[in-house]
């Protein structure tokens, strides 16, 4: 019989044609006299490409490249062709971005060598005997890989997740037999609500936080640019004050039939024994997530002088030399690691479009619409700034990808703000931080979210309930811990 001809394409022609048309009306819309007229067709490209993201289209890497091709075929940037190509791709030699790719390659050596998985059943051998010990287990063995995991989505749904099911799953509870409110809702609820806040602790935390670096420093003429340091010096108060209760009130909420889990300790250390001793790769594994942070923080300039900084990408460059030189990770795991050359390429793309609206004055028509408008509430900045903050939280009900969000409004926000008086460093903090809070909300906020929802431990219901509750506990934190940490460190 001959073969079927039949193809198969990413390509989602409904999703595909609304993002096309939402981009054609954006560019016959009236023009304001403000705008250019390559600044218009940049925006409206730019809003076909955020409505095709929304909509999944296409792959978000796919859909990059579109984009990358539509700002070079129409001269937008520049009437010269060999230009426009290079304004196109301008982005890719971002040390921000590049940062995020090597990170998401050498946090693959946690799950390859198994280093990942350990930690977490050390922490449930030492904090089991209850189940919300269990819950802050699984919490810290979050917050601990962290730092040199830049996908949330690996970090959150391809290492806790699985000891999170095996912890269930050793009491029985599973959906298939309809007790999941027996311990496994819990953990699954603590297991998901751990990402976003470990998300806002450190630049390499997620994917989207090098992007908010970037916008950020757009927005301040480059009066303030977060280090690694800085951000994480910043968000380390409210992140362990987040930590510390996100458990406790998600316990509160949804109180697990099991209280008492001594079981769970033993189920632990027979783990750790399957597991064995401590390997080579582990240990090297170990050293180079100690090095990226010693590195990251600075401590040897602090130590030995400036002549000892290096730029974090460049960190991240020699962490991953490391592992492929004593081959914890070999050149086909760098290239399997799919979600690193994904993340480049989108990112890249994005940060282009968003720094061309920039420079197109777009962004600066954008802000100063807005602010006539919150300028006539009379408000003042106080109030502008926690419209601005909640605005931009709660509209990622609309948002399928975080990604996406802080490229569509965050520039935008920033600006204002900042125009209306608010006080710069706690301000874009304050946004910093939202951009992560805004992953409580629903199951599709982020790509860990259907991971762990599709476990189906949690019903829909349930799922926005708590999301929109943490939402609010973790904004609370962070205005109320944050605000006040932030003047201790001199930021306002």
């Amino acid at each position: 019989m001959p073969k079927s001809t039949e193809r198969t394409s990413d390509l989602r022609p409904l999703p595909a044609l609304a993002a096309v048309v939402v981009g054609v009306v954006v560019w016959l819309l009236p023009q304001p006299a403000a705008v250019s007229d390559q600044g218009w067709l940049m925006l409206a490209m730019f809003i076909g490409t955020i409505a095709a993201i929304i909509g999944k289209a296409m792959p978000i890497g796919a859909i990059s490249i579109i984009a990358i091709s539509m700002v070079a075929a129409s001269g937008v940037t520049s009437d010269n062709p060999g230009r426009a190509i290079a304004d196109a791709l301008g982005s890719f030699t971002s040390p921000l971005i590049w940062l995020i790719a090597i990170a998401i390659m050498i946090s693959r050596g946690l799950i390859k060598t198994g280093l990942g998985a350990r930690i977490g059943y050390y922490f449930i051998s030492i904090f089991g005997k209850r189940t919300l010990g269990i819950g802050y287990a699984l919490a810290l063995s979050e917050l601990t890989i962290a730092p040199v995991t830049p996908s949330n989505t690996a970090r959150g749904g391809g290492i806790i997740h699985p000891i999170m099911l095996s912890i269930a799953h050793s009491f029985g509870s599973t959906p298939e037999n309809n007790n999941t409110g027996k311990i496994g809702k819990y953990l699954a609820l603590v297991n998901y609500h751990a990402n976003p806040i470990t998300s806002a602790m450190f630049i390499t935390a997620t994917a989207p936080n090098p992007l908010t670096v970037k916008l950020i420093a757009d927005a301040t003429g480059a009066a303030i640019t977060l280090s690694w340091t800085t951000w994480a010096l910043a968000m380390l108060l409210p992140g362990l004050v987040a930590i510390a209760l996100m458990p406790l009130v998600l316990y509160v909420l949804y109180p697990p039939e099991i209280k008492k889990t001594d079981d769970a300790t033993i189920f632990a250390r027979q783990k750790l024994a399957d597991l064995g001793r401590v390997t080579r790769d582990e240990k090297i594994m170990l050293g180079v997530f100690m090095t990226l942070l010693l590195l990251w923080a600075d401590v040897p300039m602090w130590l030995f002088g400036e002549g000892f900084q290096l730029n974090p990408t460049t960190t991240a460059f020699i962490g991953l030399s490391i592992l492929l030189l004593t081959g914890v990770l070999t050149w086909q795991d760098v290239l399997s690691e799919k979600s690193a050359w994904d993340t480049l390429l989108w990112f890249g793309a994005l940060v282009m479009m968003a720094s061309q609206l920039n420079q197109l004055g777009v962004i600066d028509w954008f802000s100063f619409t807005i602010q006539g408008l919150i300028t006539q509430t009379g408000i003042g900045w106080a109030g502008a700034s926690a419209v601005l903050v909640l605005v931009f939280l709660y509209s990622h009900y609309f948002f399928a990808s975080t990604t996406a969000h802080i490229t569509a409004m965050m520039g935008a926000f920033l600006t204002v703000g900042l125009a209306m008086g608010a006080p710069a460093m706690p301000f874009v903090l304050m946004m910093a931080a939202a951009s992560s809070i805004m992953m409580t909300l629903t199951h599709y906020a982020t790509g860990t979210s259907p991971v762990i929802f599709g476990s189906r431990y949690v019903d829909l219901g349930e799922w926005w309930r708590a999301g929109f509750i943490m939402s609010v506990v973790n904004l609370t934190v962070w205005v109320v811990v944050g605000g006040l940490w932030w003047k201790l460190l001199g930021y306002w």
